[in-house]
């Protein structure tokens, strides 16, 4: 594969990756990013400053291959990251993640459709509608799809979008879901994203017409989820043979852990010096000094620190496997997936703990604490998390039954 590669790439590639500096450069940004999450919102996407900031600092190509000037490194370092993003800014944070392990994602896809890509622009971000939104029509070489393709998180700074579909395969084959690839020339975005959470993300409509995709930017969903893309194993790198489930769902599961915990460091700050006022029971009285308060804290930063560990632990458990050479099992894949919702279910009793008792200052909208409110909540909206959903699919397997859901 031969990828149009200049020197500073080249040298990047042979350089060690420095991740205490990487660390650092990312840290830098975050006033920033927390300054912007108001205008974040209210114009419902990521600015464009934020992004080149971040593609500066590197953040995209931290789970690319070191073909293509990336740093191929694991997910727990990309969800430590998002963590500290979405505290500041979470909209901010989800469209990272989006952005960052798509690029892992593509990596597991046809070479050809990675030269297709970043041949050209190894810089390209991809934004992605996972749902199967349309049948596609066989065609000679690929498919043509027309439609709509809903929550493509970040489509305004994307260069591409994996758009998911059923594929026909053939008289007497059952038909096969999958993403296909399609760059942003051939797509149109439906501004309808209009939310009281998560706003920043943009997360808009795809609109498709007659498009054709050649067979090489197929990915094949039964592939992708057990692991046995066909880029898996094209560069050596056992991070590419971990099923996609257990690493792409983890990066939209992150921005609730750190929304939560933005939350509870306002929180602190807020009520550390705070007196109450009025003629009520209490008054005058240091916020502090209240036993409700100081359990709300312990409480919040408890389900915090237990949903960081939850994932990261599930996270170095898939990619430990990996490098023994061994493809993770359904077991540890549904692991992962009970992980990545009861890590959800933590953020939300966090958020929840501390924004009952922020008074009116938490009215009012531009207080962080109720933006990470709604946001956790808009997190805890995807399916993908529902913890009845994951919770009976993880009891189904336990109790021997056959697990229903997606793992």
């Amino acid at each position: 594969m031969a990828a149009k590669i200049d020197l500073q790439t080249l040298e990047r590639a042979s350089e060690p990756f420095d991740e205490q500096a990487f660390r650092a450069g990312i840290k830098a940004l975050l006033p920033a990013i927390a300054a912007r999450a108001a205008e974040t919102e209210r114009n419902r996407r990521v600015p464009d400053e934020t992004i080149a900031e971040l593609r500066e600092a590197g953040l995209f190509k931290l789970t690319q291959p070191l073909e293509y000037g990336g740093y191929e490194q694991d997910f727990d370092l990309l969800n430590e990251l998002i963590m500290e993003i979405s505290a500041a800014c979470a909209s901010t944070g989800w469209v990272c993640g989006v952005f960052t392990c798509h690029q892992w994602m593509l990596a597991t896809c046809e070479p050809q459709a990675q030269q297709d890509i970043w041949g050209s622009d190894p810089d390209a971000l991809l934004c992605g509608s996972y749902a199967p939104a349309a049948t596609a029509q066989v065609v000679e070489g690929g498919y043509r799809l027309t439609g709509r393709w809903s929550f493509a998180s970040g489509c305004d700074n994307a260069q591409w979008a994996f758009c998911a579909a059923i594929m026909p395969q053939g008289e007497g084959k059952p038909p096969r879901a999958g993403f296909l690839l399609v760059p942003k020339s051939d797509y149109r975005i439906d501004d309808d994203w209009h939310v009281i959470g998560l706003a920043g993300t943009g997360s808009k409509t795809l609109v498709l017409n007659d498009v054709v995709v050649p067979a090489h930017r197929v990915l094949f969903f039964d592939e992708a989820t057990a692991g046995r893309a066909p880029g898996a194993r094209h560069y050596g790198n056992p991070i590419y043979t971990i099923p996609m489930l257990p690493y792409v769902s983890s990066c939209i599961v992150s921005p609730a852990i750190g929304a939560a915990k933005g939350a509870l460091d306002h929180y602190v700050e807020m009520v550390g010096n705070r007196t109450t006022r009025g003629a009520v029971a209490g008054g005058a009285s240091k916020m502090a000094e209240f036993p409700t308060i100081q359990i709300r804290v312990a409480e919040a930063a408890a389900s915090v620190d237990a949903a960081r560990e939850i994932l990261l632990r599930d996270l170095r458990r898939r990619a430990a496997t990996a490098r023994t050479g061994r493809l993770a099992t359904v077991e540890e894949r549904i692991e992962s997936r009970r992980g990545q919702a009861f890590a959800v279910k933590l953020s939300l009793a966090a958020i929840e703990a501390l924004n009952s008792s922020t008074g009116g200052r938490g009215l009012n909208v531009e207080n962080p604490i109720q933006r990470a409110w709604r946001d956790v909540n808009a997190v805890g909206r995807h399916f993908s998390f529902n913890w009845d959903a994951v919770g009976s699919m993880y009891g189904q397997m336990v109790l021997g039954l056959e697990p229903k859901g997606q793992y």
